[in-house]
Order: C-alpha cells, then sequence, then structure tokens
C-alpha cells in the first residue's frame, strides 16, 4: 500500500528512479523509526532530503506504528561507483538486474535504466595498473594517471588521455577508478562515455528533470569520461558538459578525460571546453611498437598461467597484428579458448588457419622503400644517400640503422638488401645489423631512433 500510494502521488517516473531502489531496514518500536536503506549515500542523501517528509507521511498514514522514517546507506552495499555501461554492456548487464514488488525493495540504482551502482571490484580484473604494461609510448599517460588516483591531490588536474582505438586509453580510467576508491572507498566515482552523457542529458531535458541529472554528477568526486569526441557539434550538451567540469574543478573533484585525438584536433567542440581540458595535462598514448606488443603478450600468458602458446606464436602474433592491444589480445584469447576446447597444442600452424581473418586483415607489407623514405628523413638526409658509396658517418649511420630494419621488417634476403641498398654484398648487411644490434644495448639514442621508426613503420 505504502509503495502504490508513493508510485501514484509523485508519479512513475521519479518513483522508479529514486524511491523504487530503497529496501526496508531496522525498525526501532521504542522511538517508532523505520529504517530505509539506500545503496549510497548519495542516494541516501538526496531520498532523505526530497523524499523524507512525504515518507514519513505515507508509513504514519498506514497506522504501522512508525512515527519516524531514516534513510541510510545500506550496510554492505557498494562502494559509491557510477559505472554507465556501453550499449552492449548494458543490454549484457540487463539481464542480472532483478525487481521485487515486495515491500520496498528493489534493484539499485542511482541514474535511468541504463546507468548501474557497481562495486569497485565489478571492474574487469585485468583493468588496474598492476597489468598495464608501459614504454616509452604510453609512460607519459601510465603516470598522469597514477598521479590522478594517488591519496595526495593531484598535479595536473584535469588529466587528457588520447591517443588510437584499442591503445589503452580505458584500461587507464578504469584503473584510475579502482586505485581512488581504494583509499577513499566513500567518495563517489561516476564513469561514463560522452555518449551516454549526452543521452542521459537530453533525457532529463524532455523529461523535465535535469536537476536530479546535474545534481548526480555535481556529487562525483572522480569524473572519468570516455570518448569526448562524440560531443562534437552538441551544443547544449556541450554547455552543460562545460558547466559540469567547472563545477567539479572548482569543487576540488577529480576529472580524467580519454579521446581518440588531441584537444586542438577534436572539431565541433566549444573552444571553452578545449581551453579547459588542455589546462591540465594532455598525454598521448603511440601505437604500440613490436617491442611493448611482445611485453603485453608475454604478460598475458603469464598471467593466464597457461603454457599453451610458446614464443615463437607470440612472436608471430605480436609482429602480425600491429592494429591495437585489444585486437591483439583478443587474437591471443581466441588461440587460448581454441586450445582448451579442442585439445590440441598452439602452434605456428594451428595459430595461422584460427586467426586467418586478422593475419590477412593486419597483412601490410613494409617496403624497403618506405624504410629508406623513413629513415631518411629522420636523419635529415637526401633518400639517394641510402644507395650511394659515401661512407662520411652522417651518411653511414642512417644507412646502417635502415639495412637493419630492412632484415627485422621484410622478408627480403641479405643479398636482396644489399643490391637495393646501391648494389652492396650481402657481407656488408650482415655487419651492419651486428653494428646496430650492439648499438643499441649501449647507446640510448640509437635505441630510441630504432622504436620510433619502428613505431612510424608499423603504424
Amino acid at each position: 500500500m505504502v509503495r502504490t500510494g508513493l508510485r501514484r502521488d509523485i508519479g512513475a517516473r521519479l518513483f522508479d528512479q529514486w524511491l523504487r531502489q530503497l529496501a526496508l531496514g531496522d525498525f526501532c518500536a521504542p522511538t517508532g523509526t523505520l529504517e530505509l536503506t539506500a545503496p549510497s549515500d548519495f542516494a541516501a542523501n538526496f531520498v532523505a532530503s526530497n523524499y523524507g517528509a512525504r515518507l514519513s507521511l505515507a508509513w504514519r498514514s498506514q497506522n504501522a506504528g512508525v512515527s519516524a522514517v531514516r534513510v541510510v546507506r545500506r550496510v554492505g552495499a557498494a562502494r559509491t561507483l557510477a559505472l554507465t555501461p556501453s550499449a552492449g554492456q548494458a543490454g549484457a548487464e540487463s539481464g542480472t538486474r532483478t525487481q521485487s514488488d515486495e515491500g520496498m525493495a528493489a534493484a539499485p540504482s542511482l541514474a535511468p535504466a541504463t546507468t548501474a551502482a557497481i562495486p569497485a571490484d565489478g571492474f574487469r580484473p585485468r583493468h588496474d595498473f598492476a597489468a598495464f604494461v608501459a614504454d616509452e609510448s604510453n609512460r607519459l599517460a601510465f603516470s598522469a594517471s597514477q598521479g590522478l588516483a594517488a591519496v595526495t591531490q593531484p598535479m595536473f588536474n584535469p588529466l587528457f588521455i588520447h591517443g588510437g582505438t584499442g591503445q589503452g586509453k580505458t584500461h587507464l580510467l578504469h584503473a584510475i577508478a579502482g586505485a581512488f576508491l581504494e583509499h577513499s572507498p566513500n567518495q563517489s566515482v561516476l564513469y561514463m562515455s560522452a555518449e551516454r552523457f549526452m543521452v542521459e542529458f537530453v533525457g532529463a531535458i524532455r523529461a523535465n528533470d535535469t536537476m536530479a541529472f546535474k545534481a548526480r554528477l555535481r556529487a562525483a568526486r572522480l569524473l572519468l569520461i570516455d570518448d569526448i569526441q562524440f560531443i562534437a557539434g552538441k551544443g547544449p550538451t556541450q554547455e552543460e558538459f562545460l558547466h559540469t567540469i567547472n563545477d567539479l574543478i572548482d569543487s576540488g573533484a577529480r576529472i580524467a578525460i580519454a579521446a581518440d585525438r588531441a584537444p586542438q584536433a577534436i572539431e565541433g567542440v566549444d573552444k571553452r571546453i578545449l581551453s579547459r581540458l588542455a589546462g591540465g595535462l594532455v598525454a598521448d598514448i603511440q601505437p604500440a611498437g613490436l617491442e611493448l606488443r611482445l611485453a603485453i603478450l608475454r604478460a598475458r600468458r603469464a598471467s593466464t598461467g597457461t603454457t599453451a602458446v610458446g614464443d615463437e606464436v607470440i612472436d608471430l602474433l605480436a609482429r602480425s597484428i600491429r592494429s591495437n592491444i585489444r585486437e591483439l589480445e583478443g587474437a591471443f584469447n581466441k588461440l587460448i579458448a581454441y586450445s582448451q576446447l579442442m585439445g590440441r597444442a598452439v602452434t605456428i600452424e594451428m595459430a595461422q588457419t584460427v586467426l586467418a581473418d586478422s593475419l590477412r586483415a593486419n597483412a601490410r607489407r613494409i617496403t624497403i622503400d618506405e624504410i629508406q623514405r623513413a629513415c631518411a628523413a629522420h636523419y635529415r638526409i637526401d633518400t639517394s644517400e641510402m644507395r650511394s658509396a659515401r661512407r662520411a658517418r652522417a651518411v653511414a649511420r642512417p644507412r646502417q640503422v635502415a639495412m637493419y630494419l630492412a632484415k627485422k621488417l621484410t622478408p627480403r634476403s641479405l643479398p636482396e638488401i644489399g643490391r637495393i641498398f646501391g648494389g652492396r654484398d650481402h657481407s656488408t648487411v650482415i655487419h651492419a645489423v651486428r653494428t646496430i644490434e650492439a648499438l643499441r644495448k649501449e647507446n640510448a639514442d640509437i635505441d630510441q631512433d630504432i622504436r620510433t621508426l619502428q613505431s612510424q613503420l608499423e603504424g
């Protein structure tokens, strides 16, 4: 009866959004105080402030011995992390939610039906800082993310992370949230994509309920927004987003934003937003080079405890799948699953068969001509010097680097490489390869040159 009356009085939409999540708690007979529990501090405070008097009146009118109602956070409730899933995630999770029509109990939800309150340990297990493999291509973003999540107030806020698809941006956002909640478990953390931000904001406008939307966002002590480029061209959404980040930063909240490009390269976004985002720290994630791809696969193998995937298969995957880390790990997982289901060892032949589509999609033959042009541009010499007879150090060293990369990145034989480099003998190529291999171990500049050129060529 209480439930039916409240739903009729305040309307089905508001009831479902705020009161359906309440559950019956303890009842103190001497004082006539009934506790109703909510899934988070924010939900409890909001309901108590906006509906406390109405709840007390509803229970008193039933002559149930209740003289007062108190709304508190549910014992053992999840730490306040409002995680708005993508459309695919929302669909997958919706099947696990249940709603009870008994008493006041229901599935906890702070937002519309597409937003769920998820505890910190509900993150994907591997999406923490310990599982993130860092090198020079992503170290700034990694270190800045750790700083944003630290106990002490961050040096830079907001943090803007940009990079290509599948390079680890979302992993870092999840890692920030998990690390932050470890030292501040009762703080509100809100994670959503820019598209979900827009959908919920438009829905709040249509429902004439923007105040609840704004209150939920401004209650966050850590706001994480993914794929911010999707608000481009959305005027009202951008205006609300600007006000949100301004209010949060002014209140001392932390903000991390991810996008597929730098702020200055996002077209159709209000310059005030871009200026605000660029005013903290902008950290990019470069495409993973071969060494990082190998390190990621080895770490993945170690974390799964499998011995089914040998080094030769790891090497095949790292060299063949260069598009992004997500696809690389997906290929690794597919091999593990196939091996376990079919009871077969993972061999080169099996990997080539099972991953045929992925290998074909990533097949891009790097030519020696490309290598020569890239090295000439990097060392600022003319491309013709790659084939010339000059032996000056300023020319010879770039030529040796190019020969080394030609041996490493192309299927050409040593005699073929020598012919393309001005008709040189294969022994000259061998000498160049050995020289560069030795220099990489003792000369950090040469090693960095090789990494940069290889990443550029493979990208």
